[in-house]
């Protein structure tokens, strides 16, 4: 599984435009997590496993200003990233959203920057939970070369559940893919390596 969150890099007509390069490289289990105003266009212009990059827990109709999971999903959204460095919230907050995205069949991916988060996080049975160390961020040091220990540890407590353990930070190429393959990852979480590169394609290729 490879995840791109497209964060804020992209707006506008670029958002669909790095979305359609990413579809051309016909790579599988490829998620994207796209602005939230843009999920409807690029899950009606592309065959791409469209993500949003947060919701909120709030399911009333007088919720001003949140992005509800019903009205993010009609939008074409298949799931959301939850908990990003960027974007950290309660962990009561964490579950009363998994709550209202379970009720409607919302995948959820989870993120986490330490072990004690992650064990709660196993609580709530996630599609998935994402490792990253946020200093390591858009870094181009890898986690898998700087973390290793934490993320073996990561992916023992994963062990013996459904929950798929994906990493991020600092990913920047195939070779870094396949090191978390080899530390027991089924996957990663990358942002710049695509969303801000002249040839997104190449690291998917």
């Amino acid at each position: 599984m490879i995840v791109i969150n497209f964060k804020n890099y992209k707006t506008g007509k670029t958002v669909l435009d790095l979305a359609k390069k990413i579809e051309k490289t016909h790579s599988k289990n490829v998620i994207v997590a796209v602005p939230s105003v843009n999920p409807k266009e690029v899950s009606e212009k592309t065959k791409l496993n469209v993500y949003a990059q947060h919701v909120d827990y709030q399911n009333s109709e007088r919720s001003t200003g949140f992005v509800t999971p019903a009205s993010i999903k009609k939008a074409g959204v298949h799931g959301i990233l939850l908990n990003h460095s960027e974007h950290k919230i309660k962990f009561e907050d964490i579950k009363k959203t998994v709550k209202e995205c379970n009720k409607i069949n919302l995948k959820i991916i989870l993120l986490t920057s330490n072990l004690r988060e992650a064990k709660q996080m196993k609580k709530l049975r996630p599609l998935a939970i994402a490792f990253e160390e946020p200093e390591l961020i858009a870094t181009g040091k890898s986690i898998t070369k700087y973390k290793t220990k934490e993320l073996k540890k990561f992916v023992s407590l994963l062990k013996n559940t459904k929950i798929i353990p994906l990493c991020g930070a600092g990913i920047k190429s195939g070779e870094d893919y396949r090191e978390a393959l080899n530390l027991g990852c089924k996957g990663v979480l990358i942002s710049s390596v695509v969303a801000k590169s002249k040839t997104p394609e190449k690291f998917l290729n």
